[in-house]
């Protein structure tokens, strides 16, 4: 028995979209061939979504999941697979689409209720399947209804609540549900309506004044505030004008208040009565009439200089019967200066300041407007110095200037010039800086300033402030005479000379070593200096090198040169003679040791064999064995008279002491000596 699945199909009766609440099937068809004609048994599995829905088992190729009721949770993805004798097959996916969801069903928990109180209402969809979305919607007459969203994943229905206001008299509620398909959203009908009833828990409140209908400044004015309270419980009045509280009452449907009226006290006044978490307001415009105007201070000058006399005075325009005062203000209150409505006075710097005058009429107290009084002590002739004290400038770098009054009223204005030109002008109170960086080598001189203010003696002008413009150290060089070798004992002239810069110039001589040796230092009033050094040795040899600088603190270094000392002809000519002396002296001594020792040779020849037997029975000691021995203390003696003869300098010098090994002479002109001896000779050491 051999078979195969060819295909596996799946489709939908009677179509692939559904209105809710109508049959449908889906049918799974497997398609196989046989070798024979023999029975399988089929297993049919469905699947919406990739979840197990429905198995069934038959010998037919063909399955059918019925769903008599469809709704819109049947919405999805199908597809079906089939096994047989451990084969299988699988069908590809179809979409199905159940349009229109159930109707909702409303219900609220209360039927009437209070203003402030909420209201819990219950949507539910219970033929659907979560996940689903309730929109909640609240009805009033003659307004948008408000809606509420509740998203819910696991459950069927869902629950709010809503906040019952000022003004909802007659409330109606309803609900609908959704779902997200792959068209979009699918939407349930509207539940039925759920019709709410509203009580006030109290009125709106009432305000209204005792007074005439036209209040007028100083006028007693009183407000009443009531409302009718269905609970006495937790009620409270609150009275208040420009959002600022002026009174309030607890448990008490009543409120009362009462002043002298003013004329600020025109505007909006609101009486609010709340009871838990409702209020209600009540609001009243009140107009107050102006009794009289504000009053008028008048100066018979603002700005003045001091000793002079000043008159306030202060009125009222239409109006006399006031009581008036004039007032000086401080930070620390109004002064009284005078009860009337003028004041003379003779002014100094410390009246400079400001001034009120007050009028009272019928125990209203009005203010004028401020005046600005200012007196004015005249400026000191100012000062003009240079900020860091020294009348002087490198060229190249800014100059800061300072003017100074020490006495003068401020603002003073401060006026710089250079030369004849205006460089700028400064407002301050005692003091202004200014900055001129623009110095050229030809500005000495010609600063000043001016300073004013608002006396009548006009400007002062300050002294004209000569600066000196300090010119840098511009490129130091270093000569000598002679110029690169000097003889010993000569004297050199060191040259240091700068190409610019200010007198006076410090010069300073140095020479290298390890660390910078200071030789001569000089302040000049020229452009270069020269510095004789007397009697040169040769251990002034090296390289030298000078430093110039001025007022402008900058150090100019010169090139350095290098100096030779060496020895002069006459120097040279007595070591050359002293050395051709030497060199003759050691010739005569040497002729004189080789005659010697060729006649002491000649001696012992003749004598060696008489001698022969008589060598072997004498002592080393004796000393007659050595052909030089003669030679050694003969040398000996030459050097020792040849160090006296070279004075006092000879006398100290050191004594080293060397070893000579004196070699065994022919045996036919000399007795045999075994080994060698040593003779110790004096060498003196001198430094010539």
């Amino acid at each position: 028995q051999v078979f195969t699945f060819n295909s596996v199909e799946i489709r939908v009766q009677p179509s692939v979209k559904v209105k809710n609440g109508a049959p449908m099937s889906i049918i799974c068809h497997a398609d196989i061939s046989k070798n024979t004609d023999f029975q399988l048994k089929h297993n049919f599995t469905f699947y919406k979504d990739r979840k197990l829905v429905f198995m069934t088992v038959s010998d037919k190729e063909e399955a059918r999941y019925e769903i008599p009721v469809a709704k819109s949770s049947d919405t999805g993805d199908y597809e079906c697979t089939v096994k047989a004798d451990g084969k299988s097959g699988f069908s590809s996916s179809i979409y199905v689409w159940v349009t229109g969801m159930t109707k909702p069903i409303l219900t609220a928990d209360k039927k009437e209720v209070l203003e402030g109180e909420v209201v819990k209402l219950r949507c539910e969809l219970p033929e659907e399947v979560p996940p689903l979305e309730f929109i909640f919607r609240k009805i009033k007459t003659n307004s948008a209804p408000k809606e509420k969203r509740v998203p819910e994943q696991n459950q069927n229905f869902s629950e709010v609540e809503f906040y019952v206001e000022e003004g909802d008299n007659i409330l109606q509620f309803d609900c609908f549900g959704r779902r997200q398909v792959r068209a979009g959203w699918e939407s349930s009908q509207h539940s039925n309506k759920t019709l709410v009833t509203v009580k006030e828990p109290f009125i709106k409140p009432t305000l209204i004044t005792r007074s005439s209908s036209n209040v007028t400044e100083g006028d007693q004015i009183e407000f009443e505030c009531s409302t009718v309270v269905a609970q006495m419980r937790d009620i409270e009045i609150i009275f208040q004008k420009n959002r600022t509280i002026l009174n309030s009452v607890q448990d008490k449907k009543f409120l009362k208040y009462s002043k002298i009226a003013t004329q600020e006290d025109s505007g909006e006044y609101l009486c609010k009565v709340e009871q838990g978490a409702v209020s209600k307001t009540t609001k009243l415009n009140v107009f107050v009439s102006e009794l009289f105007p504000k009053p008028t201070l008048s100066a018979s000058m603002t700005k003045l200089d001091e000793s002079k006399d000043l008159i306030l005075s202060c009125s009222i325009n239409g109006f006399r019967g006031a009581n008036f005062s004039i007032m000086r203000k401080s930070s620390s209150g109004d002064i009284l200066l005078k009860s009337s409505r003028v004041l003379a006075i003779k002014v100094n710097v410390n009246d400079t300041g400001s001034y009120t005058c007050k009028a009272e009429v019928r125990g209203i107290v009005k203010e004028s407007k401020p005046v600005r009084i200012s007196v004015y002590a005249p400026v000191s002739k100012p000062t003009l110095s240079v900020v860091s004290g020294s009348p002087e400038v490198v060229l190249g770098k800014p100059l800061q200037l300072i003017c100074h009054s020490v006495m003068g009223t401020p603002p003073i204005t401060f006026t710089f010039y250079k030369g004849d030109e205006i460089k700028k002008n400064v407002t301050n109170d005692t003091y202004a800086m200014f900055l001129d960086e623009d110095i050229g080598l030809n500005d000495n001189g010609g600063y000043k300033c001016d300073a004013r203010n608002n006396h009548s003696s006009g400007v002062k002008t300050s002294n004209i402030l000569n600066v000196t413009v300090i010119v840098p150290i511009r490129d130091a060089s270093l000569g000598s005479v002679p110029y690169g070798e000097v003889e010993v004992g000569s004297d050199t002239a060191f040259l240091c000379s700068v190409k610019e810069g200010s007198w006076p110039i410090d010069f300073k001589f140095f020479k290298k070593t390890d660390h910078e040796v200071l030789l001569h230092e000089v302040r000049e009033y020229s452009d270069r200096t020269i510095w004789h050094k007397k009697t040169m040795k040769r251990k002034d040899t090296g390289t030298y090198y000078c430093m110039a600088s001025n007022r402008a603190s900058m150090d100019v270094r010169s090139r350095p040169i290098t100096i030779s000392v060496i020895l002069a002809a006459w120097q040279k000519g007595v070591i050359a003679a002293f050395v051709l002396t030497a060199m003759a002296g050691a010739g005569a001594v040497a002729l004189w040791w080789f005659l010697r020792k060729k006649k002491k040779g000649n001696e012992c020849s003749a004598l060696a064999p008489n001698l022969t037997s008589e060598k072997l029975t004498r002592q080393p000691s004796d000393g007659n064995y050595y052909s030089g021995s003669g030679y050694i203390e003969d040398n000996e003696n030459h050097m020792k008279s040849t160090d006296e003869s070279k004075g006092p300098d000879l006398e100290s010098a050191e004594v080293d002491y060397t070893e000579v090994e004196v070699s065994t002479l022919d045996p036919h002109r000399a007795p045999e000596q075994k080994g060698t001896e040593t003779v110790y000779s004096e060498i003196r050491k001198t430094n010539n």
